[in-house]
């Protein structure tokens, strides 16, 4: 079985973020990581390659600039075997859709049974590209996951909510994607970052998939404008005193919550 595991570079979250404003992207110079929730993605694949016993292999797919190499091989220094970054000019800004027709192409050259991404980056926090990659390919996608497995050619997963759990299964090739709630992932031995720093990545561009991104007769979004959020203004405060509950009254009168 090959297993491919969607990992992507994002600013870090403990760093200020800012976007371009003229371009609308998000400015990616300062502090960059792999994805927390695309290495617990790592993490699920490789609990299946290790329940599995065989000759599994796990590989990491990403999409993003050169410079995003050392993030990508974070998951190397986990434990994956292989990595392919797909590194374009014509990608800067790549929405979603793009995206998943890159990704997709990529994992039906590569021909792996079972694709793994978190359930929603850190950045662009769509939560749409593993669904996107399923419909594409025309295999089951079973999304938000808090538990994954895979015996006896099927995947089977936990989805978890506020409101219910839900048992889920579908046959393989398939596509999932891990909640924030998956277990934690593991942290890479020294042998394992000492093997990632020296691993070559493959790399790959989109004549070598045969993707246009220059092709709008597919469904594509674009940037039309962007303007930073205004601050917050700050709240009235109510003092603990004999009018303040009456005052609390009156407020919540006013905006027809009571």
């Amino acid at each position: 079985m090959r297993i491919a595991v969607l990992l992507k570079e994002v600013p870090d979250t403990y760093s200020d973020r800012e976007m371009n404003l003229e371009t609308g992207l998000t400015d990616r110079s300062g502090d960059v990581v792999a994805d927390e929730v695309g290495e617990r993605a790592v993490e699920a694949a490789l609990r299946i390659a290790e329940a599995a016993g065989d000759d599994t292999v796990v590989e990491i797919l990403s999409v993003g600039p050169e410079s995003a190499a050392d993030s990508v091989r974070r998951g190397i220094a986990m434990g994956a075997a292989d990595a392919y970054l797909v590194s374009d000019a014509a990608l800067a800004g790549a929405d979603v859709t793009l995206t998943a027709e890159v990704l997709a192409k990529l994992v039906e050259k590569q021909g792996y049974d079972l694709v793994i991404a978190g359930a929603e980056s850190s950045d662009g926090g769509s939560g749409v590209i593993a669904p996107m990659i399923g419909e594409l390919l025309g295999w089951p996608a079973l999304t938000n996951l808090t538990e994954v497995a895979v015996a006896d050619g099927r995947v089977t997963a936990t989805q978890a909510s506020d409101g219910a759990t839900v048992e889920l299964a579908a046959a393989l090739p398939a596509v999932v994607s891990v909640a924030d709630e998956f277990a934690d992932p593991r942290y890479p031995n020294f042998k394992g970052l000492m093997a990632a720093k020296k691993k070559e990545l493959h790399a790959v561009t989109l004549a070598d998939l045969g993707v246009d991104a220059e092709d709008f007769t597919r469904p594509r979004a674009i940037m039309v404008a962007i303007e930073r959020r205004p601050e917050r203004e700050r709240g009235e405060i109510l003092d603990a005193n004999s009018t303040s509950s009456a005052r609390l009254v009156d407020f919540l009168e006013s905006k027809n919550l009571i």
